[in-house]
């Protein structure tokens, strides 16, 4: 697992279980799937996934922190440098949050279905530690331009992150119907990401930016 700034480097064979439980994870549920369920879709033993993981529940932390252990670092280096300015850093988060939610859509669909389980769980642990290290950073970085005097005081960083998260989750959700409706069938899907890309990173950074400064 990454721990301290590391990252953990998993075997070829273990990325394949990691991946294909992700998938399952995504289709199912973390209930409607079983360790047999991933042992057969990823053609190894059942042993084998107790060996490496332990249990479905250090493997489904595992998919956690695959996905999330390089954008923690990413954030935490730019929290770090100090040539930028606190909005540039803000549109930074921006495009990494569009690209992390759109190549990784198989991980946001566990992400929103365990949160809609009310349950107190491992999974939902997980989830919760991934939200409160997110709103740990967007919370030092506006307190940043606020000290600097380029964020304007009284920003609401819970309602802020809630729209950048729930803007592009329901982008995302809703994506064949905004293709519909704008007539992008015959596009290609990586034609359609890339579209998706340039459209959300353009409306969060512009919204962010009258809400965040002093900038009409």
């Amino acid at each position: 697992m990454c721990r301290n700034n590391y990252i953990m480097e998993y075997s070829e064979k273990q990325m394949a279980i990691i991946n294909t439980a992700e998938r399952l994870f995504a289709l199912t549920g973390f209930d409607g799937t079983s360790v047999r369920d991933i042992a057969k879709e990823a053609n190894v033993n059942i042993a084998m996934i107790s060996y490496y993981f332990g249990s479905k529940e250090k493997l489904m932390e595992a998919v956690f922190e695959q996905r999330t252990a390089a954008m923690r670092l990413k954030v935490e280096n730019l929290m770090q440098n100090r040539e930028m300015t606190n909005l540039q850093k803000v549109n930074i988060l921006i495009d990494d949050y569009v690209e992390k939610f759109i190549s990784q859509q198989e991980f946001h669909k566990i992400m929103m279905r365990e949160q809609l389980i009310e349950k107190n769980t491992p999974i939902a642990g997980f989830i919760h530690e991934v939200k409160k290290r997110n709103l740990h950073s967007i919370k030092q970085l506006i307190q940043d331009g606020q000290k600097s005097g380029e964020f304007k005081k009284n920003i609401d960083t819970v309602l802020m992150m809630i729209t950048m998260v729930g803007t592009v989750s329901q982008m995302i959700s809703s994506q064949n119907f905004y293709k519909e409706i704008n007539n992008m069938q015959e596009m290609t899907e990586i034609e359609f990401r890339k579209h998706l890309r340039k459209k959300l990173s353009t409306h969060l950074k512009q919204l962010f930016k009258i809400s965040l400064t002093y900038e009409a």
